[in-house]
């Protein structure tokens, strides 16, 4: 019998920590401050794409691959068997390997069923799932962990963990829904590798098929592949799955693993472990050490392609991260000397961000007011333990987004490490909490447009169903008993209060219980179908798919909320005037709302960590501004906060911090009294 792959590398005791892994998986040295200026080269880009093509092809495959840098530039995107259809199914009802994947039945509304190409016109997504996957394992991997697509899988559904009856929801619930097209926050597409963060056409993606890149230590990009037809997840984790895109993101991996003690199975959440890959290199048909030239691939049936608003049909150098080019470089501010303190910046190195003033009337949040919150929450950041990151006794490290109740951006900072995802996601938090915090939510809610879902099938693209989003208010205010919710500003809500409404049980994990009423009942309810928080933003992913699919439509906007989309499918400008609502809301917990005595003024999203140590930053670093300040603001007055409310007799909660999170100090409850 031929010996496998794994059989032959694993021979010599000095390779066995490879095993499994691959040439580079040996523990890393890097704990989030290596500075050794590595980036994927076109040669490294090529060779990543070699070594997938010769899997793929030793399974009879046309993949379809892509790869980006850390900040989401696309180096390339690759298409196999370019005469081939190339069809995907968005649906999280069936795998590709036949397996179900869970008994949530069939699901028809949100993104399910979705099928491109069409007969009408060969409309491919293909491309845009595969630059999906591949953004998602660089958007949430460091140098203090690697996290894969399966990893995302785990952690953004219904039950932590997925199949688990009666267990919460994933501690990352709704996180797909970020790095939106439509994002005011996230960058275009150029024509070169240039400052990110850059968008993902379909968001961060729970399917199984996407990888970080790394080089000594530190993630420089991600590799993404779409081959078995189904941009799904995995209902099902309690077996390993023989996954096509799995095996062959997989292969090209090789030489640039992710460090073997910073891989999602090296690290747990809530005493579970999280999952990295079902397959290994064991598995593998083809040896990618063996892979040829690039340039010696058929280049007459298998092509780079251009994705439109993401890449040309070429190979591209990725950027450095940290610095200029990439559009994360350390501060400059005086009072962040000394904090690990990183800002975005544009492509003349302009900070995007500055510390600035609020705009929305006399009580606005004043500039040495937003700076105090930033270095305040920065350094309960350094002094926090990581939850996700290792080695152990790492600090935390992640992204500080502050608005207005407009929702104005007034500073954003960021430790170097902090995984890019969390830089939207800190401002969705933060614009969250001020939103349903403020007087006129539903006054803004009463504005938007329904939201479609579209039929997408063999012969048609039409709009198949609509929802009036006034229903959520509704909803909230019969389940609250609170007939002017969100109309007054009595409640402050952080987005952990938030969130236990918008989760499909209530109370969360209860089997059986009714949804919240900001999220869709059994049978309607999947990680493709979240409530009011996809509702808010499909009509601007469905016109952005369709555009960058060829529909000949145009694209979004920046500025997701209030997209509408006509009977034949084109855009509408967003009937919003602020900021509010322009990268779409969050419901997974790090934020609380910011006041001035009972006004609100702002919010405060932390992005990047466990998520109780975003709960607890965000709190305690508004709480220590407001004794830096003089009480100038101050937290959530504690008669307002949304752990005051009772619905059907269950304690909304507030905020949930860790227990002895400090690396300088014993203290237990930071949080208590607070």
């Amino acid at each position: 019998m031929k010996p496998t792959i794994k059989a032959l590398r694993c021979l010599p005791l000095a390779l066995l920590i490879s095993c499994g892994g691959g040439s580079n998986s040996s523990p890393s040295t890097c704990a989030g401050d290596c500075n050794n200026g590595d980036f994927l080269s076109i040669t490294d880009v090529k060779t990543v794409l070699a070594q997938a093509a010769q899997e793929a092809q030793a399974h009879n495959s046309a993949a379809t691959i892509a790869v980006t840098d850390r900040v989401g530039n696309v180096l390339a995107v690759y298409r196999m068997n370019i005469a081939a259809a190339h069809s995907v199914t968005l649906s999280t009802n069936t795998e590709a390997d036949g397996n179900a994947s869970g008994n949530r039945g069939v699901i028809d509304s949100g993104l399910e069923g979705i099928v491109l190409p069409t007969l009408a016109a060969p409309l491919k997504i293909d491309d845009l799932a595969a630059i999906s996957k591949a953004l998602t394992g660089a958007y949430l991997s460091t140098e203090g962990n690697a996290f894969s697509t399966r990893t995302a899988n785990q952690i953004v559904q219904e039950h932590f963990n997925p199949g688990e009856l009666f267990q919460p929801a994933g501690p990352l619930f709704g996180v797909q829904f970020s790095q939106l097209a439509c994002s005011d926050f996230m960058r275009q597409f150029t024509g070169s590798a240039d400052p990110g963060p850059k968008r993902s056409p379909l968001g961060l993606s729970a399917d199984p098929g996407g990888f970080p890149l790394y080089k000594n230590g530190t993630v420089v990009g991600g590799v993404g592949v779409m081959a078995d037809g189904f941009y799904g997840l995995d209902a099902n984790i309690t077996d390993d799955d023989r996954n096509l895109d799995e095996l062959i993101a997989l292969a090209a991996t090789f030489g640039f693993e992710a460090p073997i003690d910073r891989r999602a199975d090296h690290i747990t959440v809530d005493g579970k472990t999280l999952r990295y890959s079902d397959v290994s290199t064991d598995q593998l048909l083809a040896d990618p050490a063996q892979a040829i030239n690039f340039d010696a691939l058929d280049a007459i049936n298998n092509s780079l392609v251009a994705t439109p608003g993401y890449s040309l049909a070429n190979i591209i150098a990725g950027t450095v991260f940290g610095q200029n080019n990439s559009g994360v470089r350390p501060a400059t501010a005086a009072s962040f000397t000394g904090l690990d303190s990183f800002v975005l910046v544009d492509e003349n190195n302009i900070e995007r961000f500055p510390v600035i003033n609020g705009s929305d009337g006399v009580n606005a949040l004043q500039a040495n007011e937003v700076e105090t919150l930033l270095v305040k929450a920065l350094e309960i950041a350094n002094r926090s333990r990581a939850q996700i990151r290792r080695p152990l006794n790492t600090p935390a490290r992640v992204t500080i987004s502050i608005v207005d109740t407009d929702g104005n951006i007034l500073g954003v900072i960021r430790s170097k490490d902090a995984p890019i995802f969390g830089a939207d996601v800190s401002v969705q938090k933060a614009r969250t909490a001020a939103f349903f915090s403020s007087a006129d939510a539903a006054a803004t809610i009463a504005q938007l447009p329904d939201a479609h879902y579209l039929l997408i099938d063999d012969t048609q693209v039409a709009i198949k169903a609509s929802v009036n989003l006034n229903n959520y208010v509704t909803a909230l205010r019969a389940f609250l008993n609170a007939p002017t919710a969100l109309a007054d500003g009595a409640v402050a809500f952080s987005d952990r209060a938030g969130g236990n409404l918008s989760r499909p049980t209530f109370p969360d994990g209860i089997d059986g219980a009714n949804p919240g009423p900001l999220s869709k009942a059994a049978g309607s309810w999947s990680p493709f179908s979240t409530g009011l928080q996809l509702d808010l933003v499909i009509n601007g992913i469905l016109q952005h798919v369709l555009a960058t699919a060829g529909a000949g439509v145009p694209d979004v906007s920046a500025g997701c909320g209030g997209i509408a989309i006509a009977a034949d499918l084109t855009p509408t400008v967003s009937a919003l005037t602020t900021k509010k609502l322009a990268n779409g809301i969050q419901i997974f917990p790090g934020s609380v709302p910011i006041y001035r005595g009972n006004q609100l003024v702002g919010g405060i999203g932390v992005s990047g960590d466990g998520v109780d140590q975003d709960d607890m930053i965000a709190m305690l670093g508004l709480y220590e501004a407001e004794l830096a300040l003089g009480g100038a603001i101050n937290r959530p007055p504690m008669a307002m906060r949304a752990d005051q409310l009772t619905p059907q007799g269950v304690r909304l909660r507030f905020v949930q911090c860790p227990q002895a999170p400090f690396l300088d100090s014993a203290e237990q409850t930071p949080c208590e009294g607070k």
